[in-house]
């Protein structure tokens, strides 16, 4: 059912991206430091993955998440971008960000045009979507990660 590596739970502090999610995709992206993405295991692969979120241990929501190199912008640091299956009416930065990474939806890859990026970008929302409800996944919505105080208890 999971992949290598999955569930993976990571927790950090959001911080400014490379503010393309909004501005250029219309998908906004909540964004983890460095020492966070250098911390994932390496039997995690780059690529897309889906699982929940939450902000400030909030209520938690379905989310699709970047790990790597995005190809199309041609990264030079691996990143972690996840897209909340929420609209929030506030600044994200400097929140706390909580995830279950549960599973792998396909690898990264680049695109001919950021029309096809987008396409295929709301595909895997949709896909996220529907795959949450699966009761082996949907069960993690309520993982007691999601209301500890810190990472370590």
């Amino acid at each position: 059912m999971f992949g290598p590596g999955l569930p993976h739970f990571a927790v950090g502090q959001i911080v400014k991206g490379f503010g393309r999610g909004s501005k250029d995709l219309g998908i906004p992206t909540a964004n983890y430091p460095l020492e966070v993405v250098k911390s994932l295991p390496n039997e995690i692969a780059t690529g897309i993955y889906y699982g929940w979120a939450s902000v400030d241990r909030g209520n938690v929501y379905k989310m699709v998440m970047s790990i790597g190199w995005n190809p199309f912008y041609k990264n030079v640091h691996k990143s972690m971008e996840t897209h909340i299956m929420h609209k929030y009416d506030r600044d994200l930065y400097g929140s706390e960000l909580r995830v279950a990474v549960l599973a792998y939806l396909r690898p990264e890859k680049d695109f001919a045009s950021l029309e096809d990026m987008i396409k295929e970008i709301k595909n895997d929302i949709e896909i996220a979507e529907e795959s949450l409800d699966r009761p082996e996944y949907a069960a993690y919505r309520t993982h007691y990660f999601f209301c500890q105080e810190n990472s370590s208890d």
